[in-house]
């Protein structure tokens, strides 16, 4: 299989996740799944008592999180430009404002954040960015993801207090764990091995044809597309940090400080709750949940990032306060981004279809 085809096959496998009937069924499956969690997570913490609490709510502190909401939003966005400016300098840092909150709508209705990269892609290559610079953007960033992760998850055990989480929390740390270093050595090895990740990919499938015979052609198919698409973009993200060496340490520090800023956005919610929380484990708490629901199997983690949520943080925050720090938590980090992010994808999509009528 030659590069351009893996090319053109990589192109219709982003087209089939940005399609409109994928994005509707996600987004009714995030909205149902989250509706009912925090539906429960109010009725189980006594939603009278929750009522009277919101009297309570310092607002100050509230447009202080739409200020850190703003802050988040651009740091994201400046992780892709700085590789922009580099690879298509006439592309306007508002295409990667854009495309970055596509990738949170997509991350939002898609499991395990499968919709993130092809919509960001997809943004990149409706402005003039070409889909081999748009991948490799892409790749490096979610390296730089995989990198910090794990990472800072190992921080985060070691400075939160455990002794009054439920079982609950170990297992979906074993389930993030697992997965961050399982990409991470795939991507590690991908990147200074990609012959090696080659052969690997071509014995696994040749076992699975032993397996099943009938689907021996597609599993073929499916192993030489996947190491020419592994060897053109390694080589694109080789050139590009070997041009510009400074880049990916940068990007690695604004993703530090994009998290911390999301780490952070949970205390200050917490201020304006009246709740005066130790800051340190509150960042570990939000480490914790980050990093549980990254890969969970549902839209946007929902579900699995409500139960951690009230796991964690209920044993720092009074019970009638739990469903109202949830709602803002979940409104801050994911829904207020995903709604943004909805209006620029919904606008994609309609040209997309003007077009082609």
């Amino acid at each position: 299989m030659t590069d351009q085809e893996a090319i053109k096959e990589d192109k219709q496998e982003i087209n089939k996740v940005f399609n409109k009937n994928v994005i509707i069924k996600g987004a009714l499956w995030f909205a149902l799944i989250t509706v009912i969690t925090i539906a429960g997570i109010f009725f189980y913490n006594n939603t009278g008592d929750t009522v009277k609490a919101l009297q309570h709510i310092s607002y100050k502190y509230i447009a202080i999180c739409f200020v850190m909401l703003f802050v988040d939003l651009q740091l994201g966005s400046w992780r892709n430009h700085i590789y922009v400016r580099k690879l298509a300098p006439s592309v306007s840092h508002w295409v990667s404002f854009r495309a970055n909150v596509a990738n949170m709508f997509m991350g939002a209705v898609t499991p395990a954040h499968g919709g993130a990269g092809p919509a960001q892609i997809f943004v990149y290559t409706s402005n003039g960015v070409s889909f081999i610079d748009s991948f490799a953007i892409s790749l490096i960033n979610l390296g730089a993801t995989l990198i910090f992760m794990p990472l800072a998850g190992f921080v985060a055990i070691m400075l939160m207090d455990t002794s009054s989480v439920s079982s609950f929390v170990p297992q979906m740390l074993k389930f993030g764990f697992t997965f961050f270093l399982l990409f991470l050595a795939a991507f590690i090895l991908a990147f200074w091995k990609p012959l090696w990740v080659g052969m690997i990919i071509k014995k696994i499938a040749n076992g699975l044809s032993k397996v099943f015979p009938k689907r021996k052609e597609k599993l073929s198919h499916w192993a030489e597309h996947s190491f020419a698409s592994i060897s053109k973009y390694q080589q694109t993200c080789s050139v590009i940090i070997r041009q510009h060496p400074f880049l990916f340490p940068l990007s690695l520090l604004i993703t530090t400080l994009l998290y911390l800023n999301k780490y952070c956005l949970q205390w200050v919610i917490l201020m304006g709750l009246g709740v005066n929380a130790n800051l340190v484990q509150v960042i570990a708490f939000q480490v914790i949940i980050q990093f549980g629901i990254y890969f969970a199997p549902s839209p946007g983690g929902s579900g699995f990032a409500e139960v951690l949520i009230s796991k964690l943080f209920g044993t720092i925050i009074p019970a009638t306060l739990l469903p109202i720090f949830t709602l803002l938590q979940r409104s801050f980090l994911l829904f207020f981004p995903a709604m943004v992010g909805a209006y620029v994808v919904i606008n994609l999509l309609r040209k997309q279809t003007l077009k082609k009528a």
